[in-house]
């Protein structure tokens, strides 16, 4: 079976709980990529007993679809009752869900592929110590099950791929839709060595800071941070030292970016340090945002006009609080999905949008040399 877009196989998308919001914009662009009949949402159901164990059932066939399952690990507003008590769900009770649809799948599919933008478990992506590898096993236990394709936003370590090399993967970046985004909010902004200057808060986000130097030729500050080797709180070792090393960043619009916000501590004590050298406005930028120590640090970092934005990705749940904050600025990523969609179904390559040279400059060019 073929259909006029050039597709072999039917295209289903599975969402899972908690990906409500991401799905209905990923079908909007896809009702304008694809024909109607090329490709259905079909809604799983997760039935619980009382004791909390559960199954998924399948209304609808995926017998021979190329099935697309778009999971959200990240998204704690999702619970269910338990022995009469309502849980929280936590990114290892998202990740069970996801097998259980590829169970109830049955290996009728002819490909399943993961949409997972907040990749579980990837921030225990290697040992020190006697420590587990819990994004190596799950990744494996996914390639076991069934899987054949799958797909990240900004991995905190993409080096993790090496667990499954027989399995496609994909690591994508954001870097244009964030570009698309400053510009569209913040117009006057100029991205040259004399008015912009991008800092990563540690030397872990080198590399996606380096993204964007190396794109539009902008120099490149970092921040060294050293951690104990012993104390640890909320499962990550304390900082001792966070010291600038980079050009001067006088009179500059600093970009600070990092895949993920947990209480974004590091992040407000760069800036404010960014700020102490006399730095002219401060953008933060993350793919995620959890800010697992509430938002009072950066409604402060606001207030005290230490920070001018902070650019999120929608790729994983916001709540309201956080939307709603006069800080936040929201980057779309639902139409990059789409056509990531498009590309893997069609055979195409994903080059283009893996690697988004030429809209970056024609961006630059059509907002700044008018």
């Amino acid at each position: 079976m073929s259909y006029n877009n050039g597709t072999q196989d039917p295209i289903t998308i599975i969402p899972l709980y908690g990906s409500e919001e991401l799905i209905e914009k990923i079908r909007y662009y896809m009702e304008k990529i694809y024909p109607t009949e090329g490709f259905q949402v079909v809604e799983p159901k997760i039935c619980r007993f009382a004791t909390g164990d559960a199954k998924a059932i399948l209304e609808q066939t995926v017998r021979g679809a190329d099935v697309y399952l778009l999971v959200d690990v990240g998204n704690y507003k999702c619970s269910y009752n338990m022995h009469g008590m309502n849980v929280i769900m936590s990114p290892d009770e998202h990740f069970q869900n996801l097998k259980r649809i590829i169970s109830a799948i049955g290996g009728k599919a002819n490909r399943i592929n993961v949409i997972s933008p907040f990749l579980y478990s990837s921030r225990q992506d290697r040992r020190i110590g006697r420590e587990s590898l819990d994004c190596a096993v799950a990744l494996q236990e996914l390639q076991q099950i069934g899987v054949k394709n799958i797909m990240a936003f900004d991995m905190h370590d993409n080096r993790v791929q090496n667990a499954v090399p027989f399995m496609g993967f994909d690591d994508l970046f954001p870097s244009y839709q964030v570009m698309k985004s400053i510009k569209r909010d913040y117009p006057d902004t100029i991205f040259d060595e004399e008015h912009a200057i991008f800092i990563a808060p540690d030397f872990g986000a080198t590399n996606r800071n380096y993204a964007y130097t190396s794109e539009l030729g902008l120099d490149l500050g970092v921040f060294y941070k050293r951690r104990s080797k012993k104390k640890m709180e909320n499962g990550s070792y304390v900082v001792e030292t966070h010291k600038y090393i980079g050009p001067d960043v006088n009179g500059k619009d600093v970009f600070i970016v990092d895949d993920i916000i947990a209480s974004g501590l590091t992040m407000i004590d760069a800036a404010r340090k960014m700020k102490e050298l006399g730095a002219k406005r401060i953008f933060l930028s993350s793919t995620f945002a959890l800010f697992t120590s509430g938002l009072e640090a950066f409604d402060e970092a606001y207030q005290e006009g230490v920070i001018e934005a902070v650019f999120i990705t929608n790729a994983s749940y916001r709540k309201d609080e956080i939307r709603n904050a006069k800080w936040y600025h929201e980057v779309d990523v639902t139409k990059y999905i789409a056509y990531y969609i498009y590309c893997v179904n069609t055979g195409k390559s994903i080059t283009e949008i893996m690697d988004p040279h030429d809209k970056i400059h024609k961006l630059i060019e059509r907002t700044e040399h008018r």
